[in-house]
């Protein structure tokens, strides 16, 4: 089979995103399949990861005057940004793919749900972590003198929630609670703890050496920095309104709605941490097996 996936690999501190399209090229490779980054002659199944421009500024509607000269072959969308985070113009694009590819693949059931997609040709699988992310797992259930709490972000967006990190900063000041931020700032956004970008590699080292994981994300289609601190072991505090991060860390943490109650839940879990703990323990999806359920899509659209 030949597939052409829209976006190449990518390596280095980049999103979750860029790191299973790694993975799914590696897979499709090692299956026997033929995987080409370009439009070009014989294609089989276009798997569409994102549907603005490529490097080749080949975009959505160059795949659909593909397939109509070329009727056989099929495209999967996979649905990951929606446009929420000040990207209206990428929140139309993806409702305008909606009738008009033959298969979707959102990463979760709020994007689903949000985007308003009521067909059935499609699968909700939620995004995962690199298996890298379980090798050093934090697997203590008693906190220290000093609890340590962590969050990262890549994106310098707004709706990562800066003004409630630096919120929680200075709430943590004379207390026995320490805040470090991992990532890029906005401009005129600073931390008295913070680590620039780092590679997954050094990131699966860093993020066990904290106790629990805060985020204050809103509308995430697929947030993946939560499922890289549930596999490091990290119980996490999230914003309810994180979109997927609700459907991803409900049972794997606690919500809150305003700053009070993000402080009431850090302290909840800092008062049942051996009970929070052990539950985020149970968490054990894997990228891996996420890109498996990408090839068996791709397979069964080919297929059909």
């Amino acid at each position: 089979m030949k597939i052409y996936i829209n976006r190449q690999p990518r390596f280095g501190p980049w999103g979750g995103g860029a790191k299973t399209i790694n993975r799914l090229a590696e897979l499709f490779l090692s299956k026997g399949h033929t995987v080409v980054y370009s439009l070009q002659e014989n294609i089989d199944v276009i798997f569409c990861f994102d549907p603005r421009p490529n490097a080749f500024g080949e975009n959505i509607d160059h795949m659909y005057a593909y397939r109509k000269a070329n009727p056989k072959t099929k495209i999967i969308q996979r649905v990951g940004d929606l446009g929420t985070h000040s990207k209206p113009h990428l929140t139309d694009l993806v409702k305008y793919c909606l009738d008009r590819s033959d298969y979707f693949i959102f990463p979760s059931q709020w994007s689903k749900e949000w985007i308003g997609f009521k067909g059935e040709n499609c699968d909700v699988i939620d995004n995962a972590p690199m298996e890298i992310f379980y090798d050093n797992r934090n697997t203590n259930l008693q906190l220290g003198d000093q609890v340590r709490v962590v969050t990262h972000h890549w994106s310098t967006n707004p709706k990562k929630g800066f003004d409630m990190y630096q919120k929680f900063e200075e709430w943590c000041k004379n207390k026995n609670i320490s805040f470090h931020y991992i990532g890029q700032l906005p401009a005129g956004v600073e931390f008295s703890n913070r680590t620039k970008p780092i590679s997954a590699e050094e990131l699966s080292k860093e993020l066990p050496k904290y106790d629990i994981y805060l985020t204050a994300s809103e509308e995430e289609a697929g947030a993946n920095h939560v499922l890289e601190a549930m596999a490091a072991g990290l119980p996490v505090v999230y914003r309810k309104s994180g979109g997927s991060i609700h459907n991803y860390c409900n049972y794997y943490g606690e919500g809150y709605s305003e700053f009070e109650g993000m402080v009431e839940e850090i302290n909840k879990v800092i008062k049942n941490y051996s009970t929070s703990k052990q539950r985020v323990l149970e968490y054990t999806n894997t990228n891996d097996l996420v890109v498996s359920e990408y090839h068996r899509i791709v397979e069964k659209v080919h297929e059909n």
